[in-house]
């Protein structure tokens, strides 16, 4: 008689994946602390505002090359094998796994739309939710039909952009206005946007709602967002099939991918911020063919840092610390959306409306301070408490039962 399915215990957990979802948390607030802080042109055209030189030009170059994209594409990575090892050990305990699938994913998009349009619009949660909800019946394909459908997948992406850019003179006037000014706003669009989040609760909500059903809707479907999360989601699926991600491999393994996929990323990467330098950053470039060495040679990058993470995962040094970067990958949920918090309350209008004002090389003193928080808290947390306080928000709806919180 199979039994009643219940949430992971801490023992069946897969260190591994907690460090590597921990370093993937703590890195993707390199780039949104962009985000939260300043217009949102600015995180894709570095001269659309703020100061751009001398150690600010340093800090965005830096960011660029090790952070933008790559941890983000950890994250889809790691969501796409969450989906195998939540429906796996469903199915073994029950011999089905579609209503837990579709219930847990359900109360994702809620706490997701929840985080969008009231906290912040780059929300990634309601993209992740969207995905999984129809990526679901391929979970059962061979790892390299899911590996190879998954880059065709990340690949649509490109060629969307690739034929917009190269089809400009054909646009209608309207819409080369409007991308350029999205691109490189006038003063009175980023006053504008300014004014909104450092302003009211209302006007800030306003305008997160705006900008999230439009990330939600037109921009999830016809350019970027479903392309490339579903497609890194059943890469993910296919790594953690082969065992590349919970450390199966052996350290040769592991040092060869590294060695192959780091340095041809980073070259790609800095080629593509040479090119875009030298084109000045003018959009009918580098919004399109000029994006184009981040987002391949970031899926590089991301491979590399896994391959890293996996190698650290399975030596014995720094046993503490992995405990720690554990914790908060055990912690994922509730540490993104902590991440939030802390940022709207330092940025935005609810808060000490620093929207605007702060360069980007306080920014980073700014994420190391909120990286040292979270590395403080999670662990005692989790010494107290079977798991974070959304993890068990997420948890008791999806097996709609009020699951135990402290240890005992």
């Amino acid at each position: 008689m199979r039994s009643r399915i219940k949430p992971t215990k801490r023992s069946e957990r897969i260190q591994s994946l907690d460090i590597l979802r921990g370093f993937a948390v703590l890195g993707i607030l390199i780039m949104n602390i962009q985000s939260f802080s300043m217009p949102g042109s600015a995180y894709s055209n570095p001269l659309a505002y703020g100061d751009l030189t001398g150690i600010n030009k340093l800090v965005w170059i830096v960011s660029h090359i090790l952070a933008d994209q790559k941890f983000m594409n950890i994250f889809s990575i790691l969501y796409g094998a969450g989906i195998i090892l939540v429906t796996s050990r469903a199915e073994l305990k029950t011999g089905k796994s579609i209503g837990l699938h579709y219930r847990r994913t359900f109360w994702l998009l809620i706490l997701g739309l929840i985080h969008a349009h009231l906290i912040w619009y780059g929300d990634i949660l309601v993209a992740y939710s969207i995905s999984a909800l129809i990526l679901f019946p391929l979970r059962k394909l061979r790892p390299s039909v899911q590996f190879i459908i998954g880059v065709f997948l990340f690949s649509i992406h490109s060629i969307i952009y690739l034929f917009f850019g190269n089809t400009i003179n054909y646009w209608p006037s309207e819409s080369i206005s409007e991308t350029a000014q999205s691109w490189a706003p006038t003063i009175e669009r980023i006053n504008y946007e300014i004014e909104m989040i450092t302003g009211t609760l209302s006007q800030q909500v306003q305008h997160n709602s705006a900008v999230a059903t439009y990330l939600e809707t037109n921009y999830f479907i016809s350019l970027y967002g479903f392309w490339r999360v579903s497609g890194l989601m059943l890469i993910g699926m296919s790594l953690y099939k082969c065992g590349f991600l919970i450390a199966n491999k052996s350290n040769a393994y592991y040092k060869k991918v590294t060695l192959i996929v780091l340095p041809t990323g980073f070259i790609i990467v800095i080629i593509g911020v040479i090119k875009n330098f030298n084109a000045d950053w003018n959009w009918t470039y580098s919004m399109f063919l000029g994006s184009q060495f981040n987002y391949w040679g970031s899926l590089l990058i991301s491979i590399g840092y896994i391959s890293l993470i996996m190698l650290f995962s399975k030596y014995s040094y720094l046993n503490s610390f992995k405990k720690r970067l554990a914790s908060i990958g055990q912690m994922a949920l509730t540490n993104y959306i902590v991440q939030s918090v802390i940022s709207v309350l330092i940025f935005f209008g609810v808060g000490f409306s620093l929207f605007g004002q702060v360069d980007r090389w306080i920014q980073v003193l700014i994420v190391l301070a909120i990286w040292f928080l979270q590395l403080l808290w999670s662990k005692p947390w989790l010494n107290r408490y079977r798991y974070g306080p959304l993890e068990w928000l997420w948890r008791s709806l999806s097996y709609g039962k009020i699951q135990a919180l402290i240890n005992k």
